[in-house]
């Protein structure tokens, strides 16, 4: 039986995080981020908000590609990005990746784990949060 990984995503950075996840997912790992919106993309502010907003606005409204504005479904798309998801071993590996913002009752019992090497705060850099990007696109987030 797979174990479980409750991962918190407070100041982590994305990209890290996410090819963290990827690979415990493809080990076989079920994997539960809480706090995706506190996860952090690292860059000038304003140079991080306009190539999303790019990502946002690329393509036709009918035909894709789709990118989202919620915290969660953003973090969990960008690690998608990180899984060949289109072959059976990545779409079960993505199936077993949960994202949410903030902590949800079912895993307030459990311990979350954070890692130091992927900390924003350990760092000199600029950065902007999940929240802040969504909050940019237009998501209407607590």
């Amino acid at each position: 039986m797979n174990k479980m990984i409750v991962i918190d995503a407070t100041d982590l950075v994305l990209g890290r995080l996410a090819a963290y996840t990827a690979k415990q997912a493809l080990l076989g790992e079920t994997v539960n981020i809480i706090n995706a919106e506190k996860a952090v993309i690292t860059g000038k502010p304003e140079m991080v908000l306009a190539q999303q907003m790019r990502k946002r606005i690329m393509g036709a409204p009918l035909i894709g590609p789709y990118y989202p504005r919620m915290p969660e479904r953003i973090v969990k798309r960008t690690i998608r990005g990180m899984l060949s998801h289109k072959n059976p071993r990545g779409k079960e590996a993505f199936a077993r990746i949960k994202c949410y913002c903030g902590t949800p009752d079912e895993l307030k019992a459990q311990k979350a784990i954070t890692f130091e090497h992927m900390n924003v705060q350990n760092k000199n850099v600029k950065y902007v949060t999940i929240a802040q990007i969504s909050k940019h696109f237009g998501a209407k987030t607590k």
